[in-house]
């Protein structure tokens, strides 16, 4: 049996993460032993890197919360996965024990880890944050499913449930924003608008489907989605995270039923600033967990849809790392050169 991982650590905020060998612990009731072959890298885990969620009590911790595997071991109680089971592992909570976090060690160190990690190539995981992977799926592919695709997707599919003939800005064009896209295309929804200050980007989601394309960089954007959608888009799904984003998608919206949906959100502290005149005259603004997604449920579902609208996923894993690169990753992540970093794990069987 593994007896040790290969991990990333966060050892200091604001630091790179350090690549160690970590004893792996004993399952508790709920735990599963997954061996891990891919992971995503959200702006999530860039956030916690760099502080943006405020102080950090867990240090040394895991990080990462979307990534596909296979299970090794199961402790007691679990029975939604099996040995031998492939896996799709994601950070919203679905059915089955809510396992606690494991706790690793590096010698006499005790190495912390929340419910789901996947920067390590074996990981303990909660029962409650894994589902099966449909089998027709690749391994790289169902990375997406474990955070981008359910709460990119979900905003549309779950929450805003939009209608055809209406307009729809998509502001933000990483993993989140891409596949919100994705789902828009494939329900037929136009015009869709995609903002980012990523040319590239830009040049992606019009190969994706987007009508328009602003780089918001430039001067005149606002003025001329305005102008685009006759006083303002019906829709917005922000996923840049930042103020100015979030502000730019509400002033966006037309009033008298325009909906800004938003899923990530600026550091700790940060404030967005709103006309509340705009409230009352019929804007509406909220925020999305997940996209609303039922894991379990809906990770079936969204790849039975997507697989039958075709949507070119590959698309959005546009370099690939191994585990010693992490840092670059979210150096590539955070300048915005890639999409969706897509982690490739080594075992020492291999």
């Amino acid at each position: 049996m593994v007896k040790f991982a290969k991990a990333a650590i966060l050892e200091e905020v604001g630091a790179p993460l350090k690549i160690k060998d970590i004893e792996l612990p004993e399952l508790a009731r709920g735990q599963v032993l997954v061996k891990v072959l891919f992971s995503g890298v959200c702006r999530s885990q860039l956030m916690e890197v760099c502080g943006g969620r405020g102080p950090d009590p867990w240090l040394p911790h895991l990080l990462g919360h979307e990534g596909s595997g296979t299970v090794l071991s199961i402790g007691e109680g679990v029975t939604k996965v099996a040995v031998g089971d492939d896996v799709i592992l994601g950070w919203v909570k679905g059915d089955g024990l809510d396992a606690p976090g494991a706790q690793y060690k590096f010698g006499k160190e005790i190495i912390n880890s929340g419910r789901v990690t996947t920067f390590a190539n074996f990981t303990v995981v909660s029962e409650s944050r894994l589902v099966k992977k449909p089998q027709d799926l690749d391994f790289d592919v169902a990375v997406l499913f474990g955070c981008a695709l359910p709460t990119g997707a979900g905003m549309v599919l779950n929450e805003l449930k939009p209608v055809k003939d209406k307009s729809v800005v998509v502001i933000g064009l990483g993993g989140i924003g891409l596949s919100a896209l994705l789902a828009l295309k494939a329900l037929g929804v136009a015009p869709i608008i995609a903002i980012d200050i990523s040319d590239a980007k830009l040049d992606l989601a019009k190969q994706l489907g987007a009508d328009y394309v602003f780089n918001s960089s430039k001067e005149g954007v606002h003025d001329a989605v305005i102008s685009l959608t006759n006083g303002g888009a019906d829709y917005c799904v922000e996923s840049g995270g930042l103020i100015a984003t979030i502000e730019l998608g509400f002033s966006l919206v037309r009033k008298g039923g325009g909906n800004l949906i938003f899923a990530s959100h600026p550091s700790q502290g940060e404030k967005i600033t709103l006309d509340p005149h705009e409230l009352i005259s019929g804007k509406r603004i909220c925020g999305s967990w997940g996209g609303g997604s039922d894991p379990d449920r809906n990770i079936p579902t969204m790849h039975a849809f997507f697989k039958k609208a075709n949507s070119p996923f590959s698309s959005l894993l546009t370099k690939r790392y191994p585990l010693e690169k992490i840092n670059e990753a979210l150096d590539d992540l955070e300048a915005g050169r890639v999409f969706r970093p897509l982690i490739v794990m080594q075992h020492s069987e291999e």
